[in-house]
């Protein structure tokens, strides 16, 4: 399901903050995605990912782009008690909150109970070295848009991968699934700034 957010103003203000809150958005997998579509995990059994068996070492946890965020930490605590819809983009106001959004969201906590784990998520790619038309290192992030045409999301929205094979034909905002174990490290890229880094042992096109 797709949850849509309707604002009165079309200031570029609050168009630049509905980038910002693209990642709380869920939507479905199509051929066409706006900016903010957030990929949903499919219901039911998924014969690329089948139930555990015990102690086997090549099972993954299938997780969504929350888990990666403390739960004690609210995304949207500097924005509560603002009225956006009344906001202009030389408004004080509008300036200050996306301000503090920036500061936020720059310091944002990630997860410590991920490191190490073996996990599978969706999300859609930025290669960011490509040597002919391989790529051995992407970012993979929660929405389309992420990174390209709004704002970066906080680091613990964003996992730089590192595949241990090259991946062929790979393009910006492709929709994939990631499975491989999580590293709570941080990394700088030219993209944005990742929370956590994941070597990858699949990496698989969304379906």
């Amino acid at each position: 399901m797709m949850i849509t957010t309707h604002f009165k103003s079309s200031s570029f203000f609050v168009l630049l903050l509905i980038g910002w809150l693209g990642f709380m958005t869920q939507a479905p997998a199509a051929a066409d995605y706006k900016v903010g579509d957030k990929l949903s995990a499919p219901q039911g059994k998924d014969k690329n990912n089948p139930p555990p068996s015990a102690g086997s070492p090549s099972t993954f946890k299938e997780k969504n782009w929350d888990d990666l965020m403390p739960k004690s930490w609210d995304p949207m605590a500097s924005l509560k008690g603002l009225k956006l819809d009344n906001l202009k983009d030389s408004d004080p106001r509008a300036i200050e909150a996306l301000e503090k959004i920036r500061e936020a969201w720059n310091n944002a906590p990630i997860e410590p109970a991920l490191n190490g784990e073996r996990i599978r998520i969706p999300g859609f790619v930025i290669p960011l070295e490509k040597t002919g038309n391989k790529v051995r290192e992407f970012l993979l992030v929660p929405y389309f848009g992420a990174c390209i045409h709004t704002p970066p999301p906080p680091p613990n929205q964003i996992i730089h991968v590192k595949t241990s094979k090259p991946i062929a034909n790979m393009r910006t905002m492709d929709t994939m699934w990631v499975s491989g174990i999580m590293q709570t490290r941080g990394s700088e890229t030219e993209m944005g700034q990742a929370g956590y880094q994941l070597k990858a042992e699949r990496v698989e096109p969304y379906k």
